[in-house]
């Protein structure tokens, strides 16, 4: 997210980011790069015209030019007002009702919806220990209900059912008389999206509302939709009364207009964003650290929640000890470190996350392709645990015999045993040999071949 937005706002930011002296030309000058970067990424347009406004005046006052380092103090002005821009703080669920507390789920078809109210149910489970029903009053779409049962199930999630033959109103009533039975925290309802806004579908959505009386209304949005996101996020607004948005497929946006137009175009905060297709893939949003992550200065604290959050403490700390009695790190912890690495987004999620990314080009940033851990964990899977546990027995025979296993090519294998050694320096460098100092090294590898 953000990839063509952090590269054009460096490259602008860069030029002054050293120099000792502002002037009104050069602020010109760096604003109207600013405003093409914006417009590019698909900012809405007034958006864009106040966001250049409110930093150009800044720029232009005492704060700047009394600074030591002006460059430095007009990069931190562009960082306060993105921060500004898209709502200062994360603002989190209000759940302070009498349980059970209704999340009702609105959006267009093909936002994301269903599979978005799983996410938010799993979120509420895990992170607030909250037990949550849900229920889906679309009736319109083919196979929603079971779609969203199938989905309840894999994240044990209480389901309560509905029928295609219902009435939405009546599913919903209903599914708030089970949920306060079973003693329910959440109950989130998901209805019926259409492929535009229509009168029929906002007189439901409506009537829905009203009946159920949700102390959140969340807006589903697929952020790849730009600025239009931010004008339909609007439109259902002004008829629901909308709590927040949730920005789903975040991970497939290089833009990032949505993200940037929706809070101000609504005036609701977007207090989630969806950032892959895996059930645990949603974040709270945090307008600070994506700020900090546009201008390249990476988002330390998210990455370091998410090490605690996905990474098994018991096997890192089992590695460290390993290590630290001097028995090395063979191929079977190689490939540990890999599926942490996936269980954390791969290393482009990463990447996004660790300060100075910005200064990487993009042709070397692209290089990096998660799909190879697949072909590396392969090729291990195809070795005797002798062979992992000692890499320097593997001959040409054995390497030919591991390649056809694999369904790989021996310069695979070379390439992966020439990976490892890299790996195992640089988890000396770190001493520890877990994954929150591993992380740290990557930017050192950068630019050129990844370690792994």
């Amino acid at each position: 997210m953000f990839d063509n937005l952090s590269e054009r706002l460096n490259e602008t930011l860069k030029k002054i980011r050293g120099q000792g002296r502002l002037t009104d030309a050069n602020i010109q000058d760096t604003m109207r790069e600013v405003r093409m970067a914006l417009l590019e990424a698909d900012v809405a347009l007034p958006v864009v015209r106040d966001f250049v406004e409110h930093v150009k005046q800044r720029a232009l006052g005492r704060e700047v030019q009394s600074s030591l380092t002006p460059g430095q103090a007009l990069i931190k002005i562009v960082r306060d007002e993105l921060i500004t821009l898209m709502g200062q703080a994360n603002q989190g669920l209000n759940l302070a009702t009498t349980p059970p507390a209704v999340i009702l789920m609105a959006g267009l078809q093909g936002s994301g919806k269903t599979t978005t109210v799983a996410k938010l149910g799993r979120w509420l489970k895990e992170n607030q220990k909250k037990k949550v029903g849900v229920v889906s009053a679309d009736v319109y779409r083919p196979a929603a209900i079971q779609q969203l049962k199938t989905l309840a199930a894999e994240q044990d999630l209480e389901f309560l059912p509905s029928e295609a033959n219902q009435n939405p109103m009546e599913i919903a009533i209903g599914a708030l008389d089970s949920a306060r039975k079973k003693f329910l925290d959440v109950l989130i309802i998901d209805t019926a999206g259409r492929l535009h806004i229509d009168d029929a579908m906002m007189r439901e959505i409506k009537e829905l509302h009203s009946a159920v009386d949700p102390i959140e209304t969340l807006f589903v949005v697929d952020s790849m939709a730009g600025q239009d996101a931010a004008n339909t996020a609007k439109a259902f607004n002004e008829a629901l009364a909308l709590t927040g948005v949730i920005l789903t497929k975040t991970d497939g946006d290089a833009r990032g207009g949505a993200a940037l137009s929706v809070r101000q175009v609504t005036g609701k905060p977007i207090k989630f964003i969806g950032v892959g297709e895996k059930s645990d893939a949603l974040e709270l949003f945090h307008p600070d650290r994506i700020a900090s992550r546009i201008l390249g200065m990476g988002d330390l604290l998210s990455l370091i929640e998410e090490v605690e959050r996905k990474v098994d403490q018991k096997q890192a700390e089992k590695l460290a000890k390993k290590i630290t009695k001097g028995k090395g790190f063979d191929l079977s912890d190689f490939k540990d470190q890999i599926v942490q690495m996936n269980n954390m987004g791969g290393v482009q999620s990463l990447m996004d996350k660790l300060p100075g990314m910005g200064n990487v080009p993009q042709n070397v940033r692209n290089q990096v392709d998660d799909k190879i851990f697949g072909r590396l964990i392969a090729i291990i899977d195809s070795m005797t645990p002798q062979e992992r546990q000692y890499p320097a027995t593997l001959n040409g025979s054995r390497k030919r015999r591991i390649a056809k296993g694999s369904g790989t090519q021996i310069q695979d294998i070379n390439r992966l045993l020439k990976q490892h050694k890299q790996m195992q320096k640089m988890i000396k460098k770190f001493s520890k040999g877990n994954m929150m100092n591993i992380m740290r090294g990557i930017k050192g590898n950068l630019p050129g071949r990844m370690p792994f």
